[in-house]
């Protein structure tokens, strides 16, 4: 590539994504990219003009090993959804009007669904006007719900702390050992996709019980079965814990949490706010079983917890962002780097480039073979898959007793 580049961040931020940043910048930097921008706040900040140079913050190696210890998203994240292209001509041109301004051949944006339908429409402007700049998807969400790539970065690391937490808090609730069990009920991200909640699966081992039941998006909830299910436990263990999706719903559509407020607030994509699942549950067991009943509701921790972030992950994470310049500079364009798991034992994993349009606005649920014949729980089908993801720690570098983050100016 002759020119620069620019990388962006959208959508909700995981503990690895500015691993992908680091190698966009790494592998450019090897190309002779003159010039690497970030995008401050996304395309809606690009759109805005508003962009810095990495290499304020990267060109030393420390800044890129920082970088990679760092949560959220480093250059700001944004949830701004591009206009069809029919009628929003303008904002397109827009688009390619600040790129030819600092003369960027291709831009480079990590992200989930809606961040690669970006992509999608803004390679099909390109071809449609016969403009040579490129667009290159790299994929980030802890849903784990892109299709085609085994997996998404982000996810290994969201899923290495929900299964921590969850043995620190079935470690907690067993610790009393009253007659009356006190009821966990933890309330994990997943609207549709159930994987992170799915993550609960790996907190059994020899020296964890594990959670008593894991409830998925990708089965009809039924309130009565759930019910039962709690007074079965209620008389038989002395710790309970169960971990829900936040997005499971009724055999009708409804989400649980709307049961108890019907009038969720949307985002910019129309997707309703969903919180306060575990809370209502809990209500509803205190009230039909007087057992004492605790909601916990993970939020945003599972996906900021970089201090015990999967080096899986974050290597990972690096090489989409890496790979992505590869590819482009091969002329690809209009395409997501995916992840193609090549064996188990041991665990092996390589990059390929696929049509963005196989990707874009599709979402993959967790497979129905890996889900018990009860509806809440996981098999072993789901472990292996999982298992190797959340391997390896990278030490954060602590400062004053705290781990230092790298912070844009």
């Amino acid at each position: 590539m002759k020119g620069n580049i620019v990388v962006g961040q959208s959508g909700g931020p995981t503990a690895v994504i500015n691993s992908s940043v680091a190698g966009v910048y790494a592998a450019a930097k090897k190309l002779g990219v003159k010039k690497v921008y970030g995008m401050v706040h996304g395309i809606q900040g690009f759109l805005q003009d508003n962009l810095c140079d990495l290499d304020e913050y990267l060109a030393d190696e420390t800044g890129i090993e920082l970088l990679k210890r760092t949560p959220s998203a480093f250059l700001g994240s944004c949830r701004f959804k591009m206009p069809k292209i029919e009628g929003h001509e303008e904002v397109y041109e827009k688009v390619f009007e600040i790129m030819e301004k600092h003369d960027i051949e291709c831009l480079f944006y990590a992200g989930g669904n809606d961040s690669m339908d970006t992509v999608k429409m803004l390679s099909d402007y390109a071809a449609a006007h016969n403009k040579p700049q490129r667009f290159m998807g790299v994929p980030k969400t802890i849903d784990n719900d892109l299709p085609i790539t085994d997996h998404c970065p982000g996810y290994g690391s969201a899923a290495k702390y929900i299964a921590t937490s969850l043995k620190e808090i079935i470690r907690d609730n067993e610790s009393f050992g009253v007659e009356k069990p006190t009821v966990c009920i933890v309330e994990i991200m997943g609207r549709h996709a159930g994987w992170l909640t799915a993550a609960a699966a790996l907190a059994k081992g020899e020296d964890c019980s594990g959670v008593d039941a894991i409830y998925l998006p990708e089965v009809a909830f039924d309130v009565d079965k759930f019910m039962a299910k709690v007074k079965h436990l209620g008389a038989t263990k002395s710790s309970v814990v169960i971990a829900v999706s936040e997005g499971v719903a009724l055999a009708d559509g409804r989400f649980v949490c709307e049961l108890a407020d019907a009038d969720k607030a949307v985002d910019a994509f129309g997707h309703k706010q969903l919180s306060g699942t575990a809370a209502y549950l809990c209500s509803l067991v205190a009230a039909e079983t007087g057992l004492k009943a605790r909601a916990v509701e993970f939020s945003t921790l599972q996906r900021a917890a970089t201090h015990l972030a999967s080096l899986t992950d974050i290597n990972e994470a690096f090489q989409v962002g890496h790979d992505a310049v590869i590819a482009a500079e091969e002329g690809k364009t209009g395409m997501m780097i995916t992840l193609d798991r090549n064996g188990d034992d041991p665990y092996q994993c390589g990059t390929s480039a696929y049509d963005i349009h196989a990707i874009a606005n599709v979402e993959r649920p967790v497979p129905a073979e890996w889900i018990t014949e009860d509806g809440c729980g996981l098999n072993e089908g789901y472990e292996k898959y999982a298992r190797p993801l959340i391997i390896g720690e990278l030490q954060p570098l602590f400062v004053n007793g705290l781990p230092r983050h790298l912070i844009r100016k």
